[in-house]
């Protein structure tokens, strides 16, 4: 399919659709992403608040980093019921005419920037694609690879860690964790 080989290929799919394809991002977000029916999909979810509330807040900043366009990021935070958990948020900006998104290392660049990184062996990086970790922990960052429960987990690693549940962050990095003691998330 193309979308996945332009996810491949660039990490994004709307990368490969407006260099190949002369596709309007901004117009794609408006009448795909933002128009995907997501209030019928994703429900406030307590147990995911909880995790996140349990990060220690002296010690994280919680920062969101997607390959998403702000609007669907946001809208996706919200109708989880934690938008209000994050500090702020580095995406994809459709806006600009030169895009950029992970795994290009001046995405990350923007991240360390917007979030006011000083020194990357504090980053801390969750993510489901291979290719963003490899390039994550390629930077210094302290890197989580989720690999869903039902995927086998892929050799060599992305990362030094890899999770099959959000939860099994308390055991990679217990002391940025107020409370061991908070519910399970999986």
């Amino acid at each position: 399919m193309l979308h996945q080989r332009y996810y491949k290929d660039y990490g994004l799919s709307m990368f490969g659709l407006v260099q190949h394809n002369q596709v309007d991002p901004l117009e794609f977000n408006r009448q795909v992403d933002d128009a995907l029916p997501l209030d019928d999909i994703l429900k406030p979810d307590p147990a995911l608040r909880s995790l996140l509330e349990s990060f220690d807040s002296r010690k994280v900043k919680l920062w969101l980093f997607t390959n998403a366009y702000i609007t669907h990021g946001r809208r996706v935070v919200k109708l989880l019921g934690v938008d209000d958990l994050f500090e702020g948020i580095t995406y994809c900006d459709y806006a600009t005419k030169e895009m950029i998104c992970k795994p290009y290392p001046a995405m990350f660049e923007k991240a360390e920037m917007e979030s006011g990184v000083l020194n990357t062996t504090e980053c801390y990086f969750v993510d489901d694609s291979y290719s963003n970790c490899v390039a994550s922990a390629a930077r210094g960052w302290n890197t989580v690879h989720f690999v869903e429960p039902d995927v086998p987990h892929p050799s060599p690693k992305a990362s030094e860690y890899q999770i099959s549940h959000l939860s099994e962050l308390k055991s990679c990095f217990p002391r940025l964790f107020v409370d061991d003691g908070a519910q399970s998330y999986s």
